[in-house]
C-alpha cells in the first residue's frame, strides 16, 4: 500500500507506547529513599512496609481490606481458592482477556466457562450471563474484567450471583482507581484483583499484587493463603502458596500511589485529545466510548478498532517512531491449552472480531499534546492512502 506524499513528509517523532523513565526521574529520590528504608530495616517479607501500602490501598479502593501477594496473576489464584473453587467446579469469565484469568481458574483445579463481551465496552456481555449460569449449574464464581481501565456491568452480575449463591472476583490488574457509579473497582463484588506490574498504571519496581475484600473471614484466608495457608507457626489449614508482596514493592507502591490519581487523569486527558482529534479528521477506526455507569476509566489502554488493516497500520505507526501493541490477537477459547474445553471458531464473534481489530495507541500519562497529534495524523495519512 502506497501513502501519500504529505504522510511521508512529517518529521519523524518518536511516541514510545511506554516511558518508564520519565514517570521515575522525578520521583527519584522519593523512591530511592524509601528503598534505602527498607534495606536498613533489613525487613524484607511483608512487614511495616507491606502493612502500611495495604491499608492506604484499601482505603483508595473503598475497601476494607487489602492483602498483598506476589502478582496480579496469584491475586487471581488466591482469590479463587479464598472461594473455594477447586476441582469439579466452574467459573464464568471472558475469552478477551489477558492469559491469567482463566489460567488461574485452571491452576485452582476448576474449568473455565466463556461468555463474550460487549463489543463498545470490551468487558463481560450481563446480558449472556443469565443463560450461561441456567446451562451450567456447576459454577462456583463469575469472574468479570475490568479491561482496559473500565469497569465490567457490577450491579447486574452481583444481582445474578447472589441469587445463586456465587462469589463475584474482579479482576481489576488493569483498572486500580476506576469507577462503577461512583464506587471504586476492588470494592464492587466479594474479592478483588490487581496488579502492579511494572506497565500497570499504578506499577512496581518487578511483580506485585493484591486482593482486596469487604468480608474479614475471607481476609483471613488470604492472608493465610498467601503463606501456604498458614494460621499458626506450622499450623496450616489449608493447602495455599508461597506469594507475598515484598517490603521493597511495597515501599515504591507507597510513593506512586500518591501520584496515581493525577496520572490517571492525565491518561483522561489524552483519551479525550485522541477521541477529538480522531473525529475531526473523520478517521475510519473506532474510538471507545465509556458507557454511563463507567464513571471514571483509567484509560490503562486506549484501544482502537480498526475494521481494515490493522496490522497494517500497527506496523505504519512503528515505522514512523509510534508505538502501537496489540492486546489480544488471539481470543482464550481458540488458544491451545484450551483445546479441550470444546469451544470452536464463531462461539464468540465479539471477542474474534475484536482480537482481529483492537490496536492500542500511548495514553501513558507523559505523553504530550504534540506527540498525540502526531500519532493521530500518522493514522490519518495511513488511512487516506
Amino acid at each position: 500500500m502506497s501513502h501519500p506524499a504529505e504522510c511521508v513528509s512529517l518529521e519523524k517523532m518518536q511516541v514510545p507506547f511506554l516511558d518508564f523513565a520519565a514517570q521515575v526521574r522525578p520521583l527519584r529520590d522519593e523512591v530511592m529513599s524509601a528503598i534505602a528504608r527498607v534495606v536498613d530495616s533489613q525487613k524484607f517479607i511483608l512487614g511495616e512496609e507491606v502493612r502500611q501500602v495495604e491499608e492506604q490501598l484499601a482505603e483508595y479502593c473503598g475497601a476494607r481490606f487489602a492483602i498483598g501477594c506476589a502478582s496480579g496473576s496469584d491475586a487471581l489464584l488466591l482469590a479463587l481458592k479464598a472461594a473455594e473453587a477447586g476441582p469439579g467446579d466452574e467459573v464464568l469469565t471472558v475469552p478477551f482477556t489477558f492469559f491469567a484469568t482463566a489460567g488461574a481458574i485452571v491452576l485452582a483445579g476448576a474449568k473455565p466457562v466463556f461468555v463474550d463481551v460487549e463489543a463498545d465496552t470490551f468487558n463481560m456481555d450481563a446480558a449472556q450471563v443469565e443463560r450461561a449460569l441456567d446451562r451450567h449449574p456447576k459454577i462456583k464464581a463469575i469472574l468479570p474484567v475490568h479491561l482496559f481501565g473500565g469497569c465490567a456491568d457490577m450491579d447486574l452480575l452481583n444481582e445474578m450471583a447472589a441469587a445463586r449463591g456465587l462469589a463475584v472476583i474482579e479482576d481489576a490488574a488493569q483498572s486500580i482507581g476506576s469507577e462503577y457509579k461512583g464506587r471504586r473497582a476492588g470494592s464492587l463484588g466479594t474479592i478483588g484483583c490487581f496488579s502492579f506490574y511494572p506497565t500497570k498504571n499504578l506499577g512496581a519496581f518487578g511483580d506485585g499484587g493484591m486482593c482486596t475484600t469487604n468480608d474479614e473471614s475471607l481476609a483471613e484466608r488470604l492472608r493465610a493463603l498467601r503463606v501456604h495457608g498458614r494460621t499458626g507457626a506450622y499450623f496450616h489449614e489449608w493447602v495455599g502458596l508461597a506469594s507475598r508482596l515484598d517490603a521493597i514493592q511495597a515501599a515504591v507502591l507507597g510513593v506512586k500511589l500518591k501520584y496515581l490519581d493525577q496520572w490517571n487523569e492525565r491518561r483522561a486527558c489524552h483519551a479525550a485529545l485522541y477521541r477529538r482529534l480522531l473525529a475531526e479528521h473523520a478517521i475510519p477506526v473506532m474510538p471507545p466510548q465509556p458507557a454511563p455507569y463507567q464513571t471514571r476509566h483509567i484509560f490503562h489502554q486506549f484501544v482502537i478498532r480498526c475494521p481494515r488493516d490493522r496490522d497494517g497500520l500497527q506496523k505504519h505507526l512503528k515505522s514512523r517512531g509510534v508505538g502501537a501493541e496489540v492486546y489480544y490477537p488471539l481470543s482464550l477459547h481458540q488458544q491451545p491449552c484450551f483445546g479441550d474445553l470444546g469451544y470452536r471458531e464463531g462461539d464468540f464473534p465479539v471477542s474474534e472480531e475484536l482480537a482481529k481489530t483492537v490496536l492500542a495507541l500511548p495514553v501513558h500519562q507523559d505523553l504530550s499534546e504534540d506527540q498525540i497529534r502526531y500519532a493521530v495524523e500518522t493514522i490519518r495519512c495511513y488511512c487516506a492512502s
